[in-house]
């Protein structure tokens, strides 16, 4: 930056630019900070209520926009890089917390909504479109392609605050975790002015295998590196692995391939696995997330004109029933139909294909490439955006129940935390046993850990105490395991194993 553009003084104040307005840096940081604590206060708010986060968020940027507040934005080249920046750092978030061993028995469904199902959405909005609306083909499709994905930041916000079949959870999670990808290839072609080659599906193909073996490959040298080095503090290890993440997108991307899955599969790899400070990678994630969608719904808030929304309602309740109505429904039917998914549950997938900030970023980028209409696009995207994740956030709870889809009692996983103790060639392990937890009376000799490892402290009540083979643990307790860098791993299967099977788990077959 030169001095002319801008550098700060000792008062804190940026220089006035040529033609434009002097900034003081209190006032924008101050600003900046006001708008996150809102969010952050504006997330337990809407969670007692059961609106969704997302609707305070656009109503922040609506607040503090030209119709507002006075601050006006309309860069969207911008709107639309930093929305992409967001989504990267959501998707990171939700693979980062999501279990393997949840999800992997669904993974052919996930698939197959993230793949399948988007095809048919996008071809059933595009011919609404072209017959309702009287859009060319090509714009009809485009349309149909920028609201055939689900969001990942709502999927993820929702899904796992509603008592659901681990089933239904784990296929959305992967659906609104993997359908970016193909979405923003078809989107970005269909805004271009190139011809549609014959090989457009073959090269869908490729760029999504590309990206997942970017992703894998990526995550995996992650583990290799993060699980063998000492780092002096326990908040490098988050920054790290959230790189990695990070660097994967960069790689797709430059590969030609989609950074997106990149991004997402890498975070799912470091997510399974063993890693130094998991717990705390997984915190800083879920924070860096929020603030990725407190940012991105707040600044598409400030973005969008509300003087054109009112035109744009008619448009948007219309094209919205046929989503919601005609094209989820089938598109759901074609992805579970195939995998013999009960038809309950096929209606709570159809109703759960919740809408977010990605069409609001997608119709960005017809906008970008200046095809005609695309104001109008964004505009019905977010009043649609809003009003059916008003109906659809507050109707999903009574939707799972009537249904009948819902679950109860169901067992917390034992939470498993370490950190590498180097110098002596060991890793500490802290383990807080959960609720319902098998682990609860079982007594410390029962637990027949590997040699090498031993329980050294028990926290209970507030209270630490050094614990005796006949000590006996309860729910609730937090343990710390020390174990040698060799028999880590197998002393973290047996204490999973006790969790899920108890004392006998071995004689049940239960290995962890």
């Amino acid at each position: 930056m030169t001095a002319a553009a801008g550098i700060i003084t000792t008062n804190c104040v940026i220089p006035e630019p040529e033609g434009g307005i002097r900034v003081h840096l209190e006032y924008l940081l101050g600003a900046g900070a006001l708008v996150l604590l809102v969010g952050i206060l504006g997330v337990q708010a809407s969670s007692r209520v059961g609106m969704p986060a997302l609707l305070l968020f656009l109503g922040i940027g609506l607040l503090i926009g030209t119709d507002g507040l006075g601050v006006e934005f309309s860069n969207a080249v911008l709107t639309e890089e930093l929305g992409i920046a967001a989504l990267v750092l959501i998707l990171t978030e939700g693979g980062l917390s999501t279990r393997w061993k949840s999800v992997r028995p669904n993974l052919g469904l996930g698939v197959s909504l993230s793949t399948v199902a988007v095809a048919v959405s996008i071809g059933v909005v595009g011919v609404a479109v072209h017959y309702l609306l009287g859009l060319d083909w090509r714009i009809a499709l485009l349309w149909g392609a920028v609201l055939s994905s689900t969001d990942a930041a709502a999927v993820f916000s929702v899904l796992r605050n509603l008592a659901v079949r681990r089933r239904l959870v784990g296929a959305l999670e992967l659906e609104s975790g993997l359908n970016d990808a193909p979405v923003v290839i078809a989107v970005s072609l269909l805004a271009s002015t190139q011809t549609i080659p014959w090989y457009f599906p073959l090269t869908v193909v490729f760029e999504l295998a590309g990206g997942a073996a970017v992703g894998a490959a990526l995550g995996f040298a992650a583990a290799w590196v993060l699980r063998r080095i000492a780092l002096p503090s326990t908040g490098l290890y988050p920054l790290a692995a959230i790189a990695f993440c990070v660097l994967s997108f960069a790689a797709g991307q430059t590969a030609h391939t989609s950074g997106l899955l990149a991004a997402y599969v890498c975070a799912l790899v470091l997510g399974n696995t063993n890693l130094p400070h998991r717990g705390a990678t997984r915190s800083f994630a879920e924070g860096t997330g929020w603030l990725a969608q407190i940012g991105v719904f707040v600044l598409l808030g400030l973005y969008v004109d509300p003087s054109r929304l009112p035109s744009a309602v008619g448009d948007a309740l219309l094209i919205g029933l046929v989503l919601l109505v005609l094209a989820r429904p089938l598109s759901v039917l074609a992805a579970a139909w195939p995998l013999r998914v009960p038809w309950r549950e096929q209606g709570f997938l159809a109703f759960a294909g919740l809408r977010g900030a990605v069409p609001i970023v997608l119709a960005t980028i017809p906008l970008v490439n200046g095809v005609p209409g695309a104001e109008r696009l964004v505009d019905v995207v977010f009043v649609l955006v809003v009003v059916f994740t008003l109906v659809q956030g507050w109707s999903l709870p009574w939707v799972a129940k009537w249904l009948k889809v819902t679950v109860t009692g169901e067992l917390q996983e034992i939470s498993i935390d370490a950190a590498p103790l180097e110098a002596m060639g060991a890793d500490l392990m802290q383990v807080q046993i959960p609720p319902g937890s098998k682990l609860h009376g079982v007594y410390l000799g029962e637990l027949r850990l590997p040699k090498g490892s031993s329980v050294s402290l028990i926290v209970r009540d507030g209270e630490a105490f050094t614990p005796e083979p006949g000590t006996r643990l309860r729910r609730g307790d937090q343990v710390l395991v020390v174990a040698t860098s060799d028999v880590r791993e197998a002393t973290e299967q047996r204490i999973r194993a006790v969790d899920a099977g108890g004392r006998l788990a071995r004689w049940r077959g239960v290995t962890g």
